[in-house]
């Protein structure tokens, strides 16, 4: 018995080094100067609601992409958006970039960011399309980037964020979920060619999409991102995503803003994948430090075994951070633990409600029969 509690942690902890070792390796990926589809005509998409602590600097930077040929179409719920009088002043400070501002949401689906991008899907003058979350901070290659990852299996370029700037322990325990958990987990899966999509980067083929159903197909889920990877992969395509993830600036948090986004993002994974979802538990080195506390007990080894484990767990984070570039000051180090604590609570927290809400939006899941999810069709 002993043996077998010793065995399985030690390949929990295997996994966790895994998973390190694979986003270690992507550092060092080079994606070729073009892809499979050369450098098409681009529509850039960004969905804006509210008023954000950065939307200056992420916002303007869709105006610096070192991209031969693109437009820009922000969107804006309604002419009232604290982000509009933003908008327009951005668009008249960069003249030389073909842009424009769409107002007004048309309710398409049960999704509010997808209801607010329809007039924009629907005037978009390319025919790839890549919708980027307004609190992404884009470098000048972000275009070229999603651009180059596509290849002749693809049916969607996604990436997760990565926080940066972190002001606060709750703007740390933000990025300790964004980066260290989400993002790692997410590229490992991919680098074993298990891509999924993460709404804050979806590129598209606009007509695929369109044949597909559109932003209303997207729609399905309480998530665009949930549906996008089932209907991706229902077409017998893959999800790709970037080599690396794209900046989202953190700020100051309050730790409950960080408590419901994630609870947020909790509850559409339990809903979009349930088989997925039930093995969340074992996220985390809780599992593994509770069997490796049972086999110190019982071997009297606790003074020895507890710390060697969580010192290789985190000493392995820890290096991630440091090569990835992650922010990595004490506070990102304090917030490790913390995390990680909470990811069984959520995980509990998950099953008290099914609805979740988005920008002060209440969301209700759909009816199985409302979600059924079509296919792609296969372009070249």
């Amino acid at each position: 018995m002993t043996e077998a509690v010793i065995v399985l942690a030690a390949a929990l902890l295997a996994a966790h080094l895994l998973t390190v070792s694979l986003y270690l390796f992507r550092l060092r990926r080079r994606l070729p100067a073009e892809g499979a589809i050369g450098m098409p005509r681009v529509t850039l998409l960004r969905p804006v609601c509210g008023r954000e602590a950065f939307d200056r600097e992420t916002l303007a930077s869709s105006f610096a992409q070192d991209y031969p040929d693109y437009e820009v179409i922000f969107c804006a719920p309604s002419e009232e958006d604290p982000s509009v009088p933003l908008l327009r002043e951005l668009i008249a400070e960069h003249t030389h970039r073909q842009a424009r501002l769409l107002v007004g949401e048309r309710r398409v689906t049960r999704n509010p960011k997808l209801n607010n991008l329809w007039s924009g899907w629907q005037a978009a003058d390319a025919d790839w399309v890549c919708m980027a979350d307004s609190n992404l901070r884009l470098p000048a290659d972000y275009l070229r980037t999603v651009v180059a990852s596509w290849d002749e299996e693809t049916g969607l370029v996604s990436s997760p964020p990565m926080g940066e700037r972190p002001d606060g322990l709750a703007g740390s325990l933000e990025c300790a979920f964004l980066n260290g958990n989400q993002a790692r987990l997410q590229f490992a899966s991919d680098s074993l060619g298990n891509g999924f999509a993460q709404g804050k980067t979806l590129f598209w083929n606009r007509r695929m999409l369109n044949e597909a159903g559109g932003l209303e197909a997207l729609g399905r889920y309480l998530a665009e991102d949930v549906n996008a990877t089932k209907l991706v992969r229902g077409a017998g395509l893959k999800v790709r995503l970037t080599p690396l993830p794209f900046a989202q600036p953190i700020g100051r948090r309050s730790f409950r803003d960080v408590w419901n986004r994630q609870l947020r993002w909790s509850r559409v994974r339990r809903d979009g994948f349930p088989l997925l979802f039930a093995a969340e538990p074992f996220n985390g080195p809780m599992v593994p430090f509770i069997l490796a506390g049972i086999a110190a007990a019982r071997l009297d080894m606790s003074i020895v075994l507890l710390p060697a484990i969580a010192a290789i767990w985190y000493g392995a984070e820890y290096v991630l951070m440091r090569r990835a570039g992650w922010p990595s000051s004490w506070r990102d180090v304090l917030a490790l633990p913390l995390r990680d604590a909470l990811l069984p609570v959520l995980w509990l927290a998950t099953f008290r409600k099914r609805d979740i809400e988005w920008r002060g939006n209440a969301i209700e899941p759909l009816s199985s029969d409302e979600r059924m999810t079509p296919a792609l069709a296969d372009h070249d």
